[in-house]
């Protein structure tokens, strides 16, 4: 746990974000300050092939942990807390019991796509499904997973038949459990990504429950992003939590109000990249569109690649090629001349603009453990940039890259974002980014946030044999994938 108490006597936030290796609670000052800070690790565990599960009670545990610790740590200015809000991951669903508030399921985790083979029946309907959601057909969003669960367990249709179910997005759970109102409710980034809720209705969609054979009555009601979503009781007293978004949608307000010509790439378990836009979009073919904020009167969309082998592939990584702390190890092997191989990259299913949930990954070329593990992390920038040339056909040209997130503290990984994108790259020195942004939107935008802050910004530089691997790389996938 960190702590830097600060002397201003103005209204504070509290950020909660639940990831996926950890729940994190921070305190901001309405500058974007952090003031204290307290982390608490979760387990997640993978029982089966294409399987990853969390406990949602322990979920909680440590939500309720690091929050009490991060306003302890405030001493007296625990008083000036006078909001929160709350960042989750997206695609991961639960099931529970609106009496008890018990689970009657794990936490399916976003990266679980137990149901894959179930999904590729359903690729008739995929182009209606993505014109209606904005989301690809894909076992990762959590239809699929309220199907297993409703096909699998016992508790879950006794509830069913009962009445009690509740089920949804794991920050629906997080709310009903957190707040004293024990209140059912949904935002619509987090709602998006059960691949149930219709981006043009802003509802959950019938057609869709009957697509996926799940009746109806039993998820969250929508409510916008900024909401009065209930209040959390804590140890010092209540606070209102006034804003709920997922991570990723989070991240990109970590700045402040969005730029629209830059892009944005959050990296961490997985990496993103997404474009904040006043309008719609409409229908982009291989990539996510939705609503990242709606604050009741004005909303933002977004255009979103998506990476699933980010940090997930430096742990697989780890273990495959036998590196122990390989993340300690990488910025020295990344400021090495020599060539990597190539890394067909599908760690936890390849995303977009791929979309292959089954996907063998492999190295093209040979090469010792450190050089091959330089070509997971070219892997990621590859995919990454991947996702921007798609989205370039879409969305007007950006001007520059926004990045945050753990793993965008390997320079070497920024530098070659750079390189191959033609945009410079812009890091600021603070990788928290989807708890600085959820509490930017609860603190109720504040003009001055975040706007004293160090910018580290990694220029654009000729690498020809950089972009000569990503052609022959993206030569490779269009082989392996048909794309």
């Amino acid at each position: 746990m960190e702590e830097l108490i600060c002397n201003l006597e103005e209204p504070l936030v509290l950020a909660i974000d639940q990831g996926t290796h950890a729940s994190r609670a921070l305190v901001f000052d309405r500058h974007g300050h952090t003031l204290s800070s307290a982390v608490a690790p979760v387990r997640i565990s993978y029982p089966q092939p294409d399987w990853a599960e969390q406990d949602g009670n322990e979920i909680v545990n440590s939500v309720c942990s690091a929050m009490q610790q991060a306003l302890q740590a405030l001493g007296t200015r625990r008083q000036d807390v006078v909001a929160a809000g709350l960042s989750s991951q997206r695609a991961s669903a639960i099931c529970w019991d609106r009496l008890k508030g018990e689970p009657l399921s794990p936490i399916f985790s976003w990266q679980d796509r137990r149901a894959h083979a179930w999904i590729d029946e359903l690729q008739p309907h995929g182009e209606a499904v993505h014109r209606k959601t904005g989301l690809f057909l894909s076992p990762h969003y959590g239809a699929s997973k309220l199907r297993w669960a409703l096909d699998h367990l016992p508790a879950v249709r006794a509830a069913l038949a009962a009445g009690s179910l509740c089920w949804g997005p794991m920050a629906s759970f997080l709310v009903f459990r957190l707040c004293t109102e024990q209140a059912f409710l949904t935002d619509p980034q987090c709602a998006a990504r059960t691949q149930l809720w219709n981006l043009h209705t802003g509802d959950w969609d019938p057609e869709l429950l009957e697509l996926f054979g799940l009746p109806q009555g039993f998820l969250p009601r929508s409510v916008p992003t900024c909401h009065d979503w209930g209040t959390l009781a804590t140890p010092g007293g209540s606070i209102p939590l006034t804003a709920v978004n997922g991570d990723q949608s989070a991240a990109v307000f970590a700045f402040g109000w969005p730029e629209s010509d830059s892009a944005y790439i959050n990296i961490g378990t997985s990496a993103f990249v997404q474009r904040a836009l006043e309008h719609f979009p409409g229908h982009v073919p291989r990539q996510l569109t939705g609503i990242i904020l709606d604050d009741g009167a004005s909303r933002v969309y977004m255009v979103e690649g998506n990476v699933n082998g980010a940090g997930t592939a430096l742990e697989w990584a780890s273990k495959e090629l036998g590196i122990d702390q390989l993340t300690h190890k990488l910025p020295q092997w990344l400021a090495r001349p020599e060539e990597p191989p190539l890394f067909l990259n599908g760690i936890a299913g390849l995303g977009g603009p791929f979309w292959q949930a089954d996907f063998h990954s492999r190295f093209v070329g040979e090469g010792e453990p450190w050089s091959k593990a330089v070509a997971v992390v070219e892997s990621m920038a590859f995919l990454l940039q991947a996702n921007i040339d798609h989205m370039n056909d879409y969305v007007p040209a950006a001007r520059r890259i926004r990045i945050s997130g753990g793993v965008s503290l390997l320079d070497g990984l920024c530098q070659r974002l750079a390189c191959i994108s033609g945009l410079p790259v812009h890091r600021r020195d603070d990788p928290e980014a989807s708890a600085r942004g959820i509490a930017y939107l609860a603190a109720r935008r504040p003009p001055q946030w975040n706007t004293d802050v160090h910018e580290e910004i990694f220029p654009v530089q000729a690498d020809s044999r950089l972009r000569q691997r990503y052609r022959r790389w993206r030569e490779l996938m269009a082989q392996a994938t048909g794309i």
